[in-house]
């Protein structure tokens, strides 16, 4: 690849674009939903989201970039940095019309990460705020996975149910149906949840991951509705989680073209312990458990959990997560210099196709080792194509 179309694939870090469409299945997947046109949606409104974050990072950071960076595309001169604006607002605009399909709360959570992704890379990025803002943006991202899988489609049925309104199959147990959710079962439903909100500056520091934070109110709400409490408590747990994971390395982030502190990938490297300790023991923030696991994390017995059929696709991807990040990061707390700790970030990026696959097969209603393999396996076929690319365009 070579002259303008490398300088915009360089500008638009697409060796990172891999790692955005999880997000959408791990969000679905946290409220027991398949995947379905609203998915869909929003993995692609996501996309452009956060390529418009990509833009945008590199229009705002076109005088610094030209100082240390002097090689990106804006200072080196092959891309306007009009071009790069108008870029960043059309993907803009691309990214709001795509959830829009999804339904209003789709949109309502698009626009909340988009309002995100502006506010972190035109102001917030250089403030205390910057990495719990782009933490926030990635957990928005889960977030908008869940309410449009959740919510009606354009048909007026409920998504991913073909019938009206969310109705359940005759002779099924109900509890609360609303707004378009599939009718939760009268054992599971408890009730309204409600809870915290989130969102990530696509186009981090110098370009990367989105965040976390907590789960939009109404979103979060939405979520639980789908569900019941137990449904609404995963949801906001996947999102906080990756939030986690974004919030460490975009502490990273904020030194690698300088060097710093063996402490911060330090701490980062702590922050993957946890997290891939909390996948294997099939917890998350929030109260959230797999299905077929009690409130209390404990598994009934007979369930699949039980029998460790789910559980081998969730260890598997939990294993590659801490395996992608771990070492980098350890490398970069020896030695915090820039080339390293550049390394560190791009691959704290890619460990986040391998930490959705987890989350997405902890989720997998009912259906064994063959439910967590069938939602974890597209997702880890993206890790090496993100490695092949970032090896061409670096996603920093």
């Amino acid at each position: 690849m070579t002259g303008r179309a490398a300088a915009w694939a360089q500008l638009l870090r697409v060796s990172a674009v891999s790692t955005v469409p999880g997000d959408a299945f791990a969000g679905a997947a946290a409220v027991g939903g398949r995947p379905n046109r609203g998915t869909a949606l929003a993995a692609v409104s996501s996309l452009f989201l956060y390529e418009a974050g990509m833009a945008l990072n590199d229009w705002a950071d076109r005088d610094e970039d030209a100082v240390e960076r002097p090689d990106r595309p804006l200072p080196s001169g092959r891309i306007a940095p009009s071009a790069a604006l108008a870029a960043a607002g059309a993907l803009t605009v691309a990214g709001l019309a795509t959830a829009a399909r999804a339904g209003r709360p789709a949109l309502a959570t698009a626009s909340a990460l988009a309002a995100t992704v502006w506010a972190y890379d035109l102001h917030l990025k250089h403030t205390p705020a910057g990495p719990a803002t782009m933490a926030t943006a990635r957990s928005l991202n889960v977030l908008l996975g869940t309410v449009a899988t959740a919510g009606r489609d354009r048909t007026g049925n409920a998504a991913g149910t073909g019938r009206p309104g969310g109705a359940t199959r005759p002779g099924t147990p109900t509890g609360r149906s609303t707004g378009g959710s599939s009718a939760t079962p009268a054992r599971q439903g408890h009730g309204r949840t409600r809870g915290p909100g989130h969102d990530h500056a696509y186009g981090h520091g110098h370009g990367h991951a989105y965040g976390h934070g907590y789960v939009h109110g109404d979103a979060y709400r939405r979520a639980a509705d789908s569900g019941g409490t137990g449904r609404g408590s995963r949801a906001g747990g996947a999102a906080a989680l990756m939030g986690l994971h974004t919030l460490a390395v975009t502490t990273v982030s904020r030194r690698e073209a300088q060097g710093g502190a063996p402490a911060v990938p330090l701490g980062a490297l702590a922050v993957v312990g946890a997290i891939t300790t909390a996948l294997a023991r099939g917890r998350t923030p929030h109260g959230g458990t797999p299905h077929g696991s009690t409130p209390h994390g404990r598994t009934p017995r007979g369930s699949a959990h039980a029998r460790g059929g789910a559980a081998a696709p969730v260890l598997a991807s939990a294993a590659a997560y801490a395996a992608t990040a771990a070492r980098p990061l350890a490398h970069a707390a020896l030695n915090p210099s820039p080339p390293l700790l550049q390394g560190a970030v791009g691959a704290g990026i890619r460990a986040m196709i391998p930490l959705q696959a987890a989350l997405a097969a902890r989720s997998a209603p009912g259906r064994g080792r063959l439910g967590g393999a069938w939602r974890a396996a597209p997702l880890l076929a993206l890790l090496p194509v993100a490695r092949r690319l970032s090896r061409k365009v670096s996603p920093t």
